[in-house]
């Protein structure tokens, strides 16, 4: 078994990554506030993986979304789109003040992520197609790369969320990419353990969920999704083992950072209050001066 070593980007420190997981939480908050109200619950619980992925990981280039060794994010839990604009506004695709405007008329920033907005590979729509078009990315950045060299083969990661396991079409994608040996292609769980009404062992049992990974040929690492150290350490290591495709099982509280919001499944989707939104607001800054 041979073991692949990709050097690291170097490009922030740990303490930028926090700083921006905070103001990420802000703005988070601040779309849930508007009109339209927003998916809080999980994306409050991604907003690690995410500034870890795009502060500390993922060679990407803000002025050059498009640069063909750039490595590739896909969202595929794509109702946490909130939690990706304003990971993509803080990183430099957007301008923060256009995150104001989610939801609203005329506004390319919608309920789920399109390519309108800079930094978004492909629209994933329905639950269960992101990990299938990653590893479609994946192959081809495999043949296209095949006898050239221009630096570091790219890497494709994509964030699922745990109740979109249920959908059968995840694990024909695993099953592929196992098949195909794609190991430049990274899957990342959210394992907050909550989907719409109800935990997700409630409604369609899947642990041990690292192993089910295994047994179908995938090299399988398992994390605190809201320690950054350990997010780091897998996210920026990948890939891990030749031949063989990662997941990363990131276990992760939905809403987390917010108090009123944590473990709470009417958190999934919701409208705050202008009085909530302060309160929520107010807890992030005395979790920030903690």
């Amino acid at each position: 078994m041979t073991v692949l070593a990709v050097p690291a980007t170097g490009r922030t420190t740990a303490t930028e990554a926090e700083a921006a997981a905070a103001r990420i939480r802000h703005h988070v908050v601040d779309m849930c506030a508007g009109g339209e109200g927003g998916h809080l619950g999980g994306s409050m619980s991604c907003v690690d993986i995410l500034s870890v992925l795009y502060f500390d990981v993922l060679r990407v280039d803000p002025d050059q979304p498009h640069d063909p060794g750039r490595d590739i994010f896909m969202l595929s839990k794509g109702h946490a789109a909130i939690a990706l604009y304003a990971t993509l506004a803080e990183r430099g695709f957007l301008d923060p003040a256009e995150l104001a405007g989610y939801g609203r008329r005329g506004s390319r920033l919608l309920g789920h992520p399109t390519r309108a907005v800079p930094g978004v590979e492909l629209p994933t729509g329905s639950l269960g197609h992101g990990l299938a078009l990653g590893l479609g990315l994946a192959l081809s950045a495999r043949l296209r790369e095949a006898g050239r060299r221009f630096g570091p083969r790219r890497r494709t990661y994509v964030l699922l969320g745990d109740g979109e396991l249920q959908e059968g079409s995840c694990w024909e994608s695993v099953m592929a990419a196992a098949s195909t040996r794609a190991d430049h292609l990274v899957a990342v769980v959210d394992r907050n353990g909550l989907q719409l009404g109800s935990p997700t062992e409630r409604i369609c049992p899947m642990e041990p969920l690292g192993e089910r990974f295994r047994s179908f040929g995938w090299d399988v690492r398992e994390v605190d999704g809201h320690d950054h150290d350990e997010l780091r350490a897998v996210l920026g290591t990948a890939p891990w083992t030749a031949g063989q495709p990662g997941v990363v099982i990131a276990r992760t509280v939905k809403g987390n950072g917010v108090p009123a919001a944590e473990n709470r499944i009417g958190a999934h989707y919701t409208t705050l209050s202008a009085r909530v939104a302060a309160r929520a607001h107010r807890d992030l800054s005395l979790r920030k001066a903690s």
